[in-house]
């Protein structure tokens, strides 16, 4: 069984999103979102090289502030953005994701968290 967590993006403002951005690791989580759609803790924690406790703070952050969102399956809890987030929003991510696609650290996350989803996908959605 999936469960979803409902979004929750009413509030929503540019001054926000860009706190919510101004670090490292949640920026690098929600461009890897952006390219990737979803993702689980595992692949997120391998791919940036973080602890788990670590980036499960940082997730709940983006959640709390309304950027991403949740889905359950079993004990593997899944991120992706959120579906509600405003047009500006999203435009912002994908233009802020093709500015920095060949900046490290960002051209390495591509490549790793490639290496990260063949190596721990099947065991993701079990």
């Amino acid at each position: 069984m999936h469960a979803a967590r409902q979004p929750q993006t009413p509030n929503l403002n540019a001054a926000a999103v860009f706190r919510l951005l101004a670090d490292e690791t949640r920026l690098r989580t929600v461009l890897l979102l952006n390219r990737c759609g979803e993702l689980c803790v595992c692949e997120l924690t391998e791919t940036l090289a973080v602890s788990q406790p670590k980036m499960s703070r940082h997730l709940a952050t983006l959640r709390d502030g309304g950027l991403v969102e949740t889905r359950r399956s079993g004990q593997w809890v899944h991120y992706r953005l959120s579906t509600d987030l405003p047009r500006w929003a999203k435009d912002t991510l994908a233009h802020t994701a093709a500015g920095l696609d060949n900046e490290m650290p960002f051209n390495d996350d591509a490549r790793r968290v490639r290496r990260a989803i063949a190596k721990n996908r099947s065991e993701c959605e079990s």
